[in-house]
């Protein structure tokens, strides 16, 4: 029994490296001097002279640090098989460790966490280094400018609704999940981009009020917003997204006018 154990654990470790595999692992220094490191995902049958649909993830706030491998640890497989079906370039930077895709202050003494969203904090570096990566992967003409979309979880669901708020013209669609929102700064300017919003109602770490308030004022401000909530759901709620059959189809589906 234990040499069966043993070699199941070798195999679906084989299959991990495999798997992470398909996204390289590559370095981007931005116009402020910060290096970010991402993992690209190409489509299976890239043609350098296509324009394809970009999806930038943002991960959460465990998967910070240096290795650049730990930001594939949730969705990768999924994000994978649909690279298969619908072709796409998928970007999967990782924040540093000492760093934040939010502009957000908090304390973690206290969960959950009470959170000070303030969009007149500067940008955090890492951030605007993967958007930037963003712009750049456009500007070479390796993605089509009118089908930029942006998800992520957790702090890089917070990631999310900063991103379309300092750069409501890149994105074609938003997905954030389990995030959260400075909704006074948000305007009529932002609800031009769709989103698509979810949460767990019982979150331990992220109150679900924030994802419940985005929502109803995105509905405010005219945006075509969707949200979809997990009963009895905690702070994992991507384990859910990543198993909705339009989380990534809606997601890619879209296109600026």
């Amino acid at each position: 029994m234990k040499k069966i154990i043993t070699f199941s654990l070798i195999l679906l470790y084989f299959n991990a490296v495999a798997q992470y595999e398909a996204f390289q692992a590559l370095k981007y220094t931005d116009s402020k001097g910060t290096v970010l490191n991402y993992r690209l995902l190409l489509p299976p049958d890239y043609n350098p002279n296509n324009k394809y649909p970009l999806l930038l993830f943002l991960h959460g706030g465990g998967e910070r640090g240096d290795d650049n491998i730990s930001q594939l640890k949730y969705g990768s497989e999924m994000f994978l098989n649909k690279s298969k079906e619908t072709p796409f370039i998928g970007i999967f930077p990782q924040c540093a460790k000492e760093d934040y895709w939010a502009s957000v202050k908090f304390s973690r003494a206290k969960y959950p966490l009470e959170l000070d969203f303030n969009y007149t904090y500067p940008e955090n570096p890492s951030l605007h280094a993967a958007v930037e990566l963003v712009q750049s992967m456009i500007k070479g003409k390796k993605a089509g400018k009118k089908r930029i979309f942006i998800t992520g979880m957790s702090m890089g669901g917070m990631g999310t609704f900063e991103a379309v708020y300092r750069y409501p013209k890149l994105f074609a669609a938003a997905a954030p999940i389990c995030g959260g929102a400075d909704l006074n700064a948000y305007s009529k300017t932002q609800a031009k981009v769709p989103f698509r919003i979810y949460h767990g109602d019982v979150d331990g770490v992220i109150p679900v009020k924030h994802s419940r308030e985005a929502t109803e004022k995105l509905k405010a401000l005219g945006c075509d917003v969707v949200y979809k909530e997990y009963p009895g759901v905690n702070h994992n709620s991507w384990d859910n997204v990543f198993k909705e059959p339009d989380y990534l189809t809606w997601l890619l589906a879209q296109k600026k006018k």
